[in-house]
C-alpha cells in the first residue's frame, strides 16, 4: 500500500485502520506502551482527504527533491502527527537554505545576523547550517524571501515544531487541520513562493555592483531603482551594502562602485537605521578588528555620517551584551541559559548608566522581547533582571515599549496568550511612567482592544498614532 492508494481509493480509511491494528498489535507482542502512541486514523484521514488539493501547489520540478514531504505523508499515515511536524519542518528550513543560497550568501548573512563574531564565521553556503531557524527566517524576510505574512505563520509553526513536535519531549496533541494547514502555510510561503519584483531587482543589483565597473553617471541612473524600496527594503539594503563594503574579500573595483552608489541610498535610510551603522563600526574598534573598523569609518565619510559613531563606544557593549541575551532567549535550554546573560546586561547598564541614542530602540525592543517570554514559560531566575532594567525606563522609553506591539517580531509573538499577558504587564508598569493625555488614551485603547493582540499594528487608527508618536520621540 502507498500514499497514492490510500489518497485516491475510498476505503483508505480502513486501510489506515488495519494498519493501525497491525502496529499496535505488535508493540503489545512486545509489552511496550500503546495508549496515546498513535494519533487517532479519523484524524489523519482529515489530512489525506486534503492533501492532493495541498501537494498540487507544489511543482513538478520541485517534488522529486521534497524528500521530507514524503517522509511528513508516511508519519500521517502512521498516526505519528508530532514526527511529520518535525519533518515539514525540516522540508522547509531545507528549502529556505536553497532560496537563500541561490539568492546571495553574503547579503542575508549581513542581514540575518546580528553579531560581528558570528558573522566573521559565515561565508559560504556551507555555514548556513550554523545559522539557527529563528535567524534563518527572519533574515529570509528582510531580503524578502518572505513576506511578512508568511514570516509570522512561520513563526508560529516554528513555535509549535519546537514545544509540541518530537523535537521535544510532550504529549499536547496536534489535530488534522492543523497539520494540513501548517503544511499548505509552508508550501505557500516557502517551497512555492515566486520572488518578489523588488527582490529580484535587489539581487540584480546586487550582482552588478559586484561585476561591472560603475561609473559616476551610472550611479545615478541605478539610484532611481532606491526610489521603488520601501523602508524596510531600504535600510535592509544599505545594511547589507555596509557589510559588502567592510568585508575584506571585497574587491577594490565593488568597493568603489559602493562609493558612488551609498551617497543616493543614505538620503532614503532612516534615523534609526543610520544609528546602528555606527555602532557596528564600535564593535569593530572593541574587537580590535583594525581593518573592518578602517572600512567602516570610511563608509561613514562616504555619507557624513561620523556623527553617528558612539560616544566611548559604549553601544558597542550593550549591542554586544542584547545580542548574547537574544541568542540565549531564541535558543534551546532558554530558560537555564537566559539569567546569567541577563544579569550581564543588569550590570553593565548599572556601571554605565544612560543608554546611548544609538543602541536605545534595539535595547529597549530586546527587553520586550525577552520579558513577554517565548510564549511557553517565565525563566523567572532572568524575570527580575528584567524588571530592575524596565525600571529604569524614562518617559520616551515608556512610549517606545508601548508602541513595541508595531515590531514585527514582538507582533509575531503576541500571538501566544503568555506573550498577550506579559505584555499587558508592561503596559501597566509603563502607565506610571508617562503622563501625556495621548499616551494614556492610547494606553487604554489598547486594553479595551477586543481582537487579536498580534494584529493590532494592522488597524489603521492604531497605524496613525504610532505614525504621530514615532515623529515625537526620534
Amino acid at each position: 500500500m502507498n500514499s497514492s492508494d490510500i489518497i485516491t481509493q475510498p476505503s483508505y480509511s480502513s486501510q489506515l485502520n488495519n494498519f493501525e491494528a497491525s502496529v499496535l498489535g505488535f508493540l503489545t507482542e512486545q509489552g511496550l506502551p500503546t495508549d496515546s502512541v498513535l494519533v487517532s486514523v479519523n484524524e489523519r484521514v482529515i489530512v489525506f482527504r486534503n492533501l492532493t488539493d495541498v501537494l498540487s501547489k507544489i511543482n513538478d520540478e520541485q517534488k522529486p527533491r521534497s524528500v521530507y514531504i514524503s517522509k511528513y505523508i508516511a508519519a500521517v499515515a502512521s498516526g505519528l502527527f508530532d514526527a511529520a511536524l518535525n519533518y515539514l519542518w525540516d522540508e522547509t528550513i531545507l528549502e529556505l537554505r536553497k532560496r537563500v543560497s541561490q539568492y546571495d550568501i553574503s547579503y542575508f548573512y549581513d542581514n540575518a545576523v546580528n553579531s560581528p563574531e558570528k558573522r566573521k564565521n559565515l561565508n559560504s553556503e556551507d555555514d548556513l547550517v550554523k545559522v539557527n531557524d529563528s535567524e534563518l527566517i527572519e533574515g529570509g524576510r528582510k531580503i524578502g524571501l518572505i513576506s511578512e505574512i508568511g514570516y509570522k505563520h512561520l513563526d508560529t509553526i516554528r513555535y509549535m515544531r519546537n514545544w509540541v513536535s518530537a523535537a521535544h519531549q510532550n504529549q499536547n496533541e496536534i489535530t488534522g487541520l492543523n497539520l494540513i494547514s501548517w503544511l499548505e502555510t509552508c508550501i505557500k510561503e516557502v517551497i512555492s513562493l515566486p520572488l518578489s519584483n523588488g527582490t529580484i531587482e535587489i539581487q540584480k543589483f546586487l550582482k552588478n555592483i559586484k561585476k561591472n565597473n560603475i561609473s559616476e553617471s551610472d550611479a545615478k541612473q541605478i539610484a532611481a531603482f532606491f526610489i521603488e524600496l520601501n523602508q524596510e527594503q531600504t535600510n535592509n539594503l544599505a545594511s547589507g551594502l555596509f557589510g559588502i563594503y567592510t568585508r575584506l574579500d571585497t574587491t577594490p573595483q565593488t568597493r568603489q562602485n559602493l562609493h558612488r552608489l551609498i551617497p543616493h541610498l543614505w538620503d532614503r535610510v532612516d534615523e534609526q537605521a543610520r544609528q546602528q551603522f555606527g555602532t557596528k563600526y564600535g564593535r569593530f574598534v572593541a574587537n580590535n578588528d583594525q581593518l573592518e573598523a578602517k572600512r567602516a569609518l570610511e563608509f561613514l565619510e562616504i555619507v557624513s555620517g561620523k556623527s553617528y559613531i558612539p560616544e566611548a563606544l559604549l553601544s558597542a557593549e550593550i549591542d554586544t551584551a542584547v545580542d548574547n541575551l537574544l541568542n540565549a532567549h531564541r535558543g534551546w535550554d532558554n530558560f537555564n541559559n537566559e539569567p546569567p546573560f541577563a544579569k550581564a546586561l543588569e550590570i553593565l547598564i548599572n556601571d554605565r548608566g544612560q543608554v546611548p541614542l544609538q543602541i536605545r530602540e534595539k535595547y529597549i525592543l530586546g527587553l520586550v522581547e525577552v520579558f513577554i517570554t517565548n510564549g511557553n514559560g517565565i525563566s523567572r531566575n532572568a524575570e527580575t533582571s528584567y524588571k530592575s532594567l524596565i525600571e529604569r525606563f524614562d518617559t520616551t522609553q515608556a512610549v517606545m515599549v508601548i508602541l513595541s506591539f508595531n515590531n514585527t517580531m514582538i507582533a509575531s509573538k503576541l500571538q501566544h496568550n503568555l506573550c498577550q499577558s506579559k505584555y499587558r504587564e508592561l503596559l501597566n508598569m509603563m502607565k506610571l511612567k508617562v503622563s501625556a493625555p495621548a499616551v494614556k488614551e492610547l494606553i487604554d485603547e489598547i486594553e479595551k482592544y477586543k481582537g487579536p493582540l498580534h494584529r493590532l499594528k494592522e488597524q489603521s487608527d492604531f497605524k496613525k498614532k504610532v505614525d504621530n508618536m514615532r515623529k515625537i520621540i526620534f
